[in-house]
């Protein structure tokens, strides 16, 4: 069994799994391009599968313990009048979904980190990779050096790594946005929420037991670019369409620019393979999707414990990295084809244009919701 790992990026799914590598033996250094972890984020949904995923390292009952578990989320009217239902259903003893803070969330993994005496060095990023059949020399963005048995490329649709090592891939804007901002937790919010109107959608979502956070998901057009001054008010004019009191309420809340967490939304599906001799992509450098199913972090650490459990088994490196990403590929390719699906038939109900026939939302939501609840 090879050793010596290293893992670029501290997000989620590096964290993740640098951390069941450490646990199960291998030496980890993980490098951070970020001086320190100063997440913003807001809040992210965490189904049944992420906690099934986040168990295998350790870490889910501390995120359940820190978060808001919940139950499925209730889709509705503008008015508050509810049409569907849609999430995983529960997995064993862990809930539809937990809530978390995105910052929670990376304390707790960092936190775990610490315990299991894990090396970061952060403010280093990777600067030239000499990826050999046998071997991975690294030339570190601080001049430093490093060889490695492996190197695992967990630093995001914009991935240094993989470029250096697979070439350019461009991500796909699919014309919408989502706007994020915290909020204290309004005693009615018994479960999550998403109200659709006809130019948007709005969500409420549990994130602990005192705050909560809402997104909306928008259309901005071709130039989806917002100066800071105009966030807050364009984001409560977009609240102030659902006229439901838990939304209403909420409003005067959205007070600082720089709360609001505003970006466009992109996909990105690497082909296989998502390896090359002894460098291997998880997470969003290898399928970045949009947060139409809340998947994101769940499928970066599905991925991680996919391949902490096949970097143990028997075979060669490219079976082995084979065996990982056969075991991935589809399953992420599924999440993120629904959720450009879903992100396509919301454009077209936002430009007042017929959705095809027999698109139903929550029947997909529903169907790829149930098909996440299987064995990774």
């Amino acid at each position: 069994m090879a050793k010596k790992i290293l893992v670029v990026g501290a997000g989620i799914g590096g964290q993740s799994v640098a951390i069941g590598l450490k646990k199960a033996g291998f030496q980890v250094d993980v490098v951070e391009i970020h001086k320190e972890f100063n997440v913003y984020g807001v809040g992210i949904i965490q189904q049944a599968n992420a906690l099934r995923a986040l168990d295998a390292i350790g870490v889910a009952d501390e995120a359940m313990r820190r978060g808001s578990p919940y139950g499925k989320v209730k889709l509705c009217l503008p008015h508050g009048v509810q049409i569907g239902e849609a999430g995983t259903p529960p997995i064993g003893r862990f809930p539809s979904h937990n809530g978390i803070s995105r910052k929670i969330l990376h304390d707790v993994l960092f936190e775990e980190a610490q315990k299991v005496g894990l090396n970061y060095r952060m403010g280093v990023t990777v600067e030239i990779i000499d990826n050999q059949p046998d071997i991975v020399n690294v030339t570190f963005s601080d001049g430093t050096f490093g060889s490695y048995d492996f190197v695992i490329a967990a630093d995001g649709v914009n991935s240094k790594v993989r470029k250096l090592i697979f070439g350019e891939f461009k991500s796909n804007y699919v014309g919408l946005s989502v706007w994020r901002y915290a909020f204290k937790r309004p005693a009615s919010l018994d479960t999550g929420y998403i109200f659709f109107n006809k130019k948007h959608k709005l969500g409420v979502i549990p994130m602990t037991a005192d705050l909560c956070y809402i997104f909306v998901n928008s259309a901005e057009g071709e130039n989806p670019i917002i100066p800071e001054d105009q966030l807050v008010e364009k984001l409560k004019s977009y609240m102030s369409a659902y006229p439901i009191p838990m939304v209403q309420e909420l409003i005067p809340q959205v007070t600082d620019a720089k709360l609001v967490n505003y970006r466009t939304l992109e996909t990105l599906k690497m082909p296989a393979p998502w390896y090359k001799n002894r460098v291997v992509v998880l997470g969003d450098a290898a399928h970045t999707t949009i947060p139409q199913l809340g998947s994101g972090a769940a499928l970066a650490i599905e991925d991680a414990v996919v391949l902490i459990e096949e970097l143990q088994k028997e075979g060669s490196v490219e079976e082995i990295f084979d065996r990982y990403m056969k075991r991935r590929y589809d399953r992420c390719k599924m999440v993120v084809d629904v959720s450009e699906t879903l992100g396509a038939w919301e454009l077209l109900e936002y430009n007042d244009q017929p959705l095809p026939e027999g698109a139903n939302m929550g029947m997909l939501m529903g169907k790829t919701g149930m098909a996440l609840t299987a064995e990774i």
